[in-house]
């Protein structure tokens, strides 16, 4: 019997392109999306916060941050993926397609989990016991238990997507102040309009899944005059960081004349007691814009008032430069010397 050698380049190609062909799923299950939005509020946290963090711990907190809500959401799809394979909306998610297992998806959750929370620990202890208890009120409270028992669970549940400003800002400064828990309200206050719209748009696969979503349990008026409330509360709370200090005149700007728009959009949701599909994904649409504009207003600001307060020295050394020269020369002519004297 002949052997035919085969190359190793050979022999490794299956591994590297099945490797390549699942990357994408595993990839999906850490709702990149999501996960962005929590790193960008995370760093617009940490941006924000007084003092100067050091390039190599800040890229290590953000890489954390960003693995940590990744964690958080392949847990999540481990979990709901019995609910995932019921809903249109999640049926095509790598766990209920037959992509990922669930056995993979909970080990990788858990790796990603605890690299997330070490790397974070290297660079500040206190951020990452915060990354920590986000992880596990994601997966535990809100996912585990919250989601399938009340249909006020985007409401409890959302402390979680509300804490990544907080993180940032303690991986900057090791401490808790209330700057980053006026950012905390802001998210925890656009949370519940956010996802309620969305669960008016999908009521009826909640349903067939057994969720109990507040449109499932309370009807859609009753969902609609909640999200009116709530859209109502975010546009007076969103106005405290200029109010305390730590936001200025661009992001005042941007918050009264979203949460206007988001007002509005809510009473237009209500007038048509939630049977307006369209008007439920405006809103829904919207709000994600809202929230993204808020902490860029906030960032753009912050990097303004620091490049001014950079170059307001170097400007007053000039001046004070100039006035130097001025009063010499000054001196100079009254003591009846030329400058060709001195």
């Amino acid at each position: 019997m002949q052997i035919t050698a085969l190359p190793l380049s050979r022999l490794q190609l299956p591994v590297r392109s099945r490797f390549s062909t699942r990357l994408p799923d595993f990839i999906a299950l850490m709702k990149p999306r999501v996960m962005l939005l929590a790193v960008f509020t995370a760093f617009v946290g940490m941006i924000i916060a007084p003092g100067r963090l050091d390039p190599l711990p800040g890229s290590m907190a953000i890489l954390a941050i960003a693995a940590g809500a990744g964690a958080a959401g392949v847990l999540n799809m481990w979990c709901d993926a019995d609910i995932d394979a019921l809903m249109a909306r999640t049926a095509r998610r790598p766990i209920p397609r037959g992509e990922v297992s669930r056995a993979e998806a909970l080990v990788f959750g858990l790796i990603l989990a605890c690299s997330a929370v070490a790397i974070l620990a290297l660079a500040n202890i206190k951020a990452a016991a915060l990354l920590a208890f986000t992880i596990f009120f994601y997966v535990v409270v809100y996912t585990m238990w919250l989601k399938r028992q009340t249909p006020q669970n985007i409401v409890i549940g959302g402390a979680a997507g509300a804490l990544p400003p907080v993180i940032g800002w303690v991986a900057s400064t090791g401490e808790i102040a209330l700057e980053p828990f006026i950012l905390f309200f802001i998210i925890f206050l656009w949370t519940p309009p956010h996802f309620w719209a969305l669960s008016l748009t999908r009521a009826d696969e909640y349903d067939r899944a057994r969720v109990p979503m507040l449109p499932v349990v309370a009807g859609t008026i009753a969902t609609t005059r909640q999200i009116l409330i709530y859209s109502m509360l975010l546009l007076p709370i969103s106005m405290l960081p200029c109010a305390l200090g730590f936001a200025g005149l661009l992001f005042g700007t941007v918050a009264v004349i979203c949460g206007a728009i988001l007002v509005a959009l809510a009473f237009q949701l209500h007038g048509t007691k939630g049977t307006n599909r369209r008007a439920a994904q405006r809103l829904f649409a919207f709000s994600i814009i809202h929230l993204f504009a808020l902490f860029a207003a906030l960032l753009v600001g912050d990097l303004g008032n620091r490049w001014s307060s950079m170059l307001l020295p170097h400007a007053e050394s000039s001046l004070t430069s100039s006035s130097h020269r001025a009063g010499l020369l000054g001196d100079v002519r009254n003591s009846g010397l030329t400058v060709d004297e001195i």
